[in-house]
């Protein structure tokens, strides 16, 4: 199933998207595409609707984020083996975690303001691995039970935070809508190995990444594994799972993203993403941000 949640920022109505592409609308049969929803026993309930006698949703409303229920946003840095390369970095011994805001989720379609401090700000093309039932110290073997599905991200950063601002990489990774998610979030049974799917990203219509996931260093399953014994995994957790080479930070010279241009990324099977950077509705002090260390109190 291709679930999906439409209409405006904070109205969104439940849908899906049937066999022949046409979106669905499941008000009336659930509130929301919540935990319950697609967790086990809800994709059961679900898969003994006939989509088709579902009503059509006329015209093309914009998609949201097509899932709620996200209490964590965790992210995996440099794992594909390209990556790392071009980031100039050995292959890590244990998956790099950090953390993506909750507030950065956005829908895949809505623009992107470029915050107005930034400089340097980057596109991640990324598979999306959602939980749909706990996972607490779960084995590689049975850790893709825990997920519900998956879906297409885009982990943007802004580079100058990351590696100039105290190496935090969280700082650079959850500024406002720097999460975009969608358009669907495909459940499990649909992509039976998530180890081989072709994901791409282009901005203004030049590509910059191609990928594999069968190129990551640690694979989904691997990755749920290993969280879930640092952190209890609940279901509506998104994971991103790395992304390959490609970034700006890596091409020769580096190029970033400005106001007015546009980026297109997919995962195959999980849909396209289109976003339009914009400039900033906020202004900051030139001090904004800045540290007073305790010798220079007065």
């Amino acid at each position: 199933m291709k679930l999906v949640r439409y209409g405006p920022s904070g109205r969104e109505q439940p849908g899906l998207i049937d066999a022949k592409g046409v979106l669905r609308s499941l008000r009336g049969v659930v509130a929301d595409i919540s935990p319950d929803v697609y967790a086990p026993k809800g994709q059961r309930a679900l898969r003994k609707l006939d989509p088709e006698s579902l009503p059509m949703v006329r015209g093309n409303p914009r998609l949201g984020v097509p899932f709620v229920g996200i209490s964590k946003y965790i992210a995996i840095g440099l794992n594909y083996r390209d990556h790392a390369a071009e980031a100039g970095q050995a292959l890590p011994s244990e998956p790099i975690v950090f953390n993506k805001w909750t507030t950065c989720i956005s829908g895949p379609f809505d623009p992107i303001e470029r915050p107005p401090h930034s400089t340097r700000m980057d596109w991640e093309v990324e598979l999306g691995v959602v939980i749909g039932r706990e996972a607490r110290y779960a084995s590689v073997a049975d850790a893709l039970g825990h997920v519900a599905g998956y879906c297409t991200l885009h982990d943007v950063s802004e580079r100058q935070f990351q590696f100039e601002r105290g190496s935090q990489w969280d700082k650079s990774k959850g500024l406002d809508g720097f999460g975009p998610v969608g358009p669907w979030l495909v459940t499990a049974d649909e992509v039976p190995d998530p180890q081989n799917l072709n994901l791409h990203l282009d901005v203004n219509g030049q590509r910059m990444q191609t990928g594999n996931t069968r190129d990551m260093i640690f694979s989904v399953a691997q990755i749920v594994s290993y969280l879930s014994h640092f952190m209890t995994l609940r279901p509506g957790d998104l994971i991103a799972t790395g992304t390959p080479s490609g970034v700006g930070l890596g091409r020769k010279p580096p190029r970033f993203l400005q106001a007015g241009d546009a980026v297109e990324l997919e995962v195959e099977g999980l849909g396209m993403q289109r976003q339009t950077i914009v400039p900033s509705r906020d202004k900051v002090a030139s001090d904004a941000g800045q540290l007073i260390l305790p010798t220079e109190r007065r």
